[in-house]
């Protein structure tokens, strides 16, 4: 097996780290415990300029056509500086390729170079409910065609970058008598859509840059176009879609996971305690060792699963195993180097308190670990029956 990167997968990964060093880490701080709002929406105007929000979409539609495993190199570099930016980064991928994949020829060619180029800060992907998370197949969220129009009511919980999106792609039943997860339809809402309501933004435990709202939909009226792929066959889009997000994901864990222990590392070459560095006793040595192991670890498991997505191989199971493996060991990575500072560690001045707080939802969001473990040991079943 070949792993090294082409010349121009290599490029794009550069231009991934020179964009997030020079750009996005000097901020990151401030953008955290501070906010800035039009700051933040530079930096994704900027992403998008040079490629960034389009990474696998066609070049006919103004994306990159760059493929999944650049998609995760480049999710990597742009985690290590700034969580949030990287979240919005990948959902607004997530959605380009939902659209690339179900919309029709006129639906691809009004977003997808909205979605590329910028003119939309991000997309939005409206799934999860208060009562469907892990099932989303549970949602209540309601789509009724009334002469030439969907009647939506519901609403959906924790939708990343719903204040900035220029479209969401939204999920909801549209046949309430199918079985369940049979009858949910998949369409396209514009933010100005009449009856869309984006609620005041959920204060979290990291990653505040990046906007999280509850989405109201109180009687939004779409057009009968808005409806994407087939009627209600919309639960398989869904299904497949967070597949490949969660590549997504777990290259966000490893950026952090990385910035975490590289700047630790750093620390601990430095930091003297009994006359000499506190890099020279094997404990810490040791520790150094096994964080780097796993990190390294998750990279060839996302590397796995986003090659076997660009040849159009099944790669679900992959793509849980590596969300899975790389957001546990991020966490842990994360606790280790803050360990490793000691009680610097614990305080504002360096960033190991944001990366701990920003990595710990890697293991939440994009599919639980718990439901990681679920999709993991079906699929593995599956395999002998």
């Amino acid at each position: 097996m070949d792993l090294s990167l082409t010349e121009d997968q290599a490029m794009i990964k550069d231009m991934a780290a020179k964009f997030a060093q020079t750009e996005l880490a000097p901020v990151a701080e401030k953008l955290d415990q501070h906010g800035d709002r039009e700051l933040f929406l530079s930096n994704l105007k900027k992403l998008a300029e040079l490629g960034f929000m389009g990474l696998n979409v066609s070049s006919q539609y103004g994306g990159a056509e760059a493929g999944t495993l650049v998609f995760s190199l480049a999710m990597t570099e742009i985690s290590r500086a700034c969580a949030s930016t990287a979240v919005t980064m990948s959902v607004t991928n997530m959605v380009g390729e939902v659209i690339e994949s179900v919309a029709n020829e006129a639906q691809k060619q009004k977003y997808l170079p909205k979605l590329c180029s910028g003119e939309y800060a991000a997309g939005g992907f409206c799934l999860t409910e208060s009562g469907a998370g892990s099932d989303p197949s549970g949602m209540k969220t309601k789509a009724v065609l009334v002469g030439d129009e969907w009647i939506i009511n519901g609403a959906k919980q924790f939708i990343t970058s719903a204040e900035y999106a220029g479209v969401f792609v939204l999920w909801a039943v549209t046949d309430p008598s199918a079985k369940r997860g049979k009858g949910i339809s998949c369409f396209l809402v514009e933010a100005d859509a009449p009856g869309l309501v984006i609620s005041p933004a959920e204060k979290k435990m990291g990653q505040h840059a990046s906007v999280t709202n509850e989405v109201v939909f109180d009687n939004c009226r779409l057009p009968k176009d808005a409806l994407m792929g087939t009627l209600n066959q919309g639960f398989k889009i869904a299904v497949s879609e967070l597949a490949g997000g969660r590549i997504g994901i777990g290259s966000l864990s490893l950026g952090i996971g990385l910035a975490a222990i590289d700047f630790a590392r750093d620390y601990v070459n430095e930091r003297q305690q009994f006359g000499q560095k506190i890099a020279s006793f094997q404990g810490i040595q040791w520790m150094l060792a096994d964080a780097y192991t796993d990190l390294e670890a998750a990279r060839l498991l996302l590397m796995n699963a986003a090659d076997k997505k660009d040849k159009g191989q099944p790669f679900g199971k992959e793509a849980s195993m590596a969300k899975l493996f790389a957001s546990e060991k991020a966490n842990q990575v994360c606790y280790t180097a803050l360990q490793l500072m000691g009680g610097a560690g614990y305080i504002k001045d360096y960033p190991l308190e944001r990366y701990t707080r920003d990595v710990r939802v890697a293991s939440i969001y994009e599919g639980t670990s718990e439901i990681q473990r679920v999709i993991i040991a079906r699929e593995l079943l599956l395999e002998i029956n």
